[in-house]
């Protein structure tokens, strides 16, 4: 097993303000790759994520929290009191990265913007997360994923124009957000390298989505056409007898007559509405009735084998508990387990898998303020050692 002190952010000492899912999904990742992360939570319930879904009886450690927050030492501050304002202070002067993800203006107004800490620290890195940008219309407008969807235009881009527009399940813009949060650190960190200073820099969950699609925005502009990979006349979501699968109709060199021949439907590369891209896209409704019809009359697992003889680019759609239970998730290290401070935790390893810094649970999901002694004392030792 690779030392803490090995691993490639050892040294890197990280004060973290973030709360919710997009600064610490950011600041997990550091932790894992070996950063100090120091976790500043207030008082009496901290990070908010600890109270968004009641999970009695492991109360402020609950999965949500447990989900974000390895890999974190937790201390509260009350920063209306001098003395933890000045531990606060002093662990800045001590930090290489700073990170948090209030609305614009909060942390200046705490007396904690970038302009300030620089004189404390000049090699500091400030990181900011906010909703829609440091300046702007929309800079001090609260931030949340589903926002982002909405005012991005990912929420109005559907598969089919019959869909409802929905909020989409799964927090891709604060989990995208956060992940170029970490790319900033790391940037800055190397740039850091060479000119010896820190600097400020921002990402948004706004600008995180709209960089998803960035092939779509480029045709709307370049072309002034929509392009939408959800909505391509071979390619789509198809209930069987059993369940559902996904087939995706591309890169082949004849995918419609390889998918007549998985699906048993005779001369369809022949058929006159389907010969070309525009005339499946003009009858895309008749050709894909015609691919529901025949999914549903048999299972999944009988579909899948049909499609992968003619190597069709093909999956089952599964739930999140079966996702998990595949042994490809276990192999891929995606589950992680290990004693917490209520109770076993489990949950999800890093995408990144690096041979030689491997992501252990070094430190579990702290208690609110578990560790607040601990860091306070450390700073005692420091100014001691520095008076010497």
């Amino acid at each position: 097993m690779t030392a803490a002190n090995e691993l490639p952010l050892a040294g890197i000492r990280v004060i973290d303000f973030t709360q919710v899912m997009m600064g610490p999904v950011a600041t997990q990742m550091l932790g894992d790759y070996g950063a100090d992360v120091i976790k500043i939570e207030r008082p009496p319930t901290g990070d908010l994520s600890r109270t968004s879904i009641p999970d009695d009886p492991a109360g402020l450690v609950g999965p949500v929290y447990c989900s974000l927050n390895r890999n974190k030492r937790s201390i509260v501050l009350d920063l209306k009191k001098p003395e933890e304002r000045a531990a606060l202070m002093d662990l800045i002067r001590s930090a290489d990265v700073v990170v948090n993800n209030f609305r614009a203006g909060v942390m200046e107004r705490m007396g904690l913007g970038y302009d300030e800490l620089k004189k404390e620290n000049p090699r500091l890195i400030y990181a900011v997360g906010t909703g829609f940008g440091l300046t702007g219309p929309y800079s001090h407008k609260g931030g949340q994923d589903v926002l982002a969807q909405a005012m991005s235009g990912v929420m109005a881009r559907r598969s089919r124009e019959s869909d409802p527009m929905i909020v989409n399940a799964t927090t891709f813009a604060d989990y995208s957000a956060g992940m170029h949060l970490v790319q900033g650190v790391l940037l800055a960190l190397l740039q850091r390298e060479k000119t010896g200073k820190g600097q400020q820099f921002s990402v948004s969950l706004l600008d995180s989505m709209i960089a998803a699609q960035t092939q779509e925005a480029t045709t709307q502009m370049m072309r002034g056409q929509e392009l939408n990979w959800g909505a391509m006349p071979l390619s789509g979501v198809f209930e069987t007898s059993d369940g559902a699968l996904v087939m995706v109709g591309a890169f082949k060199q004849d995918p419609v007559g390889d998918i007549g021949k998985a699906l048993g439907i005779a001369g369809l590369s022949e058929d006159p509405r389907f010969t070309t891209h525009a005339l499946r896209m003009k009858n895309k409704p008749a050709l894909q009735a015609m691919f529901m019809e025949r999914f549903k009359t048999d299972t999944t697992a009988h579909w899948i084998a049909k499609l992968e003889e003619q190597d069709l680019l093909c999956a089952p759609v599964r739930t999140i508990a079966e996702a998990l239970a595949d042994e490809q998730a276990r192999i891929n290290g995606m589950i992680m387990e290990a004693p917490g401070v209520v109770e076993i935790v489990k949950c999800v390893g890093s995408p990144i898998h690096m041979a030689d810094a491997p992501v252990t649970i070094r430190v579990p999901p702290a208690k609110l303020g578990q560790h607040t002694q601990e860091v306070l004392a450390e700073l005692a030792q420091a100014r001691a050692t520095a008076a010497e």
